[in-house]
């Protein structure tokens, strides 16, 4: 979901017909306070999972910790890297360094909907954790309840024409299913928080 030019408006269309803008500028800046929130919570070895164009990857960097980003976009991970943090083009499912060894993994952007099944996604995060590590993870706000099916971007480019990307499987996540979610997953909810219209939660693994 990224490209090189910040300026062209992307929006994401859901297969139940929502349509929700895509906050490309907010991804290609420097890290907003609610992420800035995140990077506190975060005491170890951290992998930003879907990195984007890594503007949380580098403030976890510049907060002295070791953090690598992971995308399957080649763009994204040469974008991570041209501002000084490191960056894998990998499948998050696919083999990872450190698997086991991380401390936190995060999820930020909507990017719970990797991949289109949140449980299998958290399970997966918990491969990569010490024990007791944590996932921080963006959620959406009440109502919004679990949802999981086929979504597509949709961009507009400077002529005006909109053009639509291919289908991939996508889920939406919100801060009341979170828990059975996270339960299925193995993990607890130990923290909600709010920053204006956005929620976040962390995770721990059941001990």
């Amino acid at each position: 979901m990224l490209a090189d030019r910040a300026a062209d408006r992307r929006w994401l269309l859901d297969g139940d017909g929502v349509r929700r803008a895509l906050p490309v500028g907010r991804w290609h800046g420097d890290a907003e306070p609610a992420v800035a929130a995140l990077v506190s919570r975060c005491a170890g070895p951290t992998l930003d999972l879907g990195c984007g164009p890594g503007r949380l990857t580098v403030a976890l960097t510049r907060a002295g910790l070791t953090a690598v980003g992971v995308d399957v976009s080649a763009t994204a991970v040469r974008l991570t890297r041209a501002r000084g943090a490191v960056a894998l083009r990998r499948d998050l499912f696919g083999p990872l360094p450190g698997e086991g060894r991380w401390a936190h993994t995060v999820l930020i952007d909507g990017n719970i909907g990797i991949g289109g099944d949140p449980v299998a996604l958290l399970r997966r995060c918990r491969d990569l954790l010490v024990p007791g590590g944590t996932v921080l993870v963006e959620l959406e706000p009440p109502g919004a309840g679990l949802w999981q099916g086929q979504a597509r971007v949709a961009t507009a480019h400077g002529t005006g024409r909109l053009v639509l990307g291919p289908a991939f499987r996508w889920a939406r996540l919100d801060v009341r299913a979170v828990h059975p979610v996270a339960g299925a997953a193995g993990f607890v909810v130990r923290h909600l928080s709010r920053w204006g219209r956005r929620w976040f939660g962390e995770l721990t693994p059941h001990r």
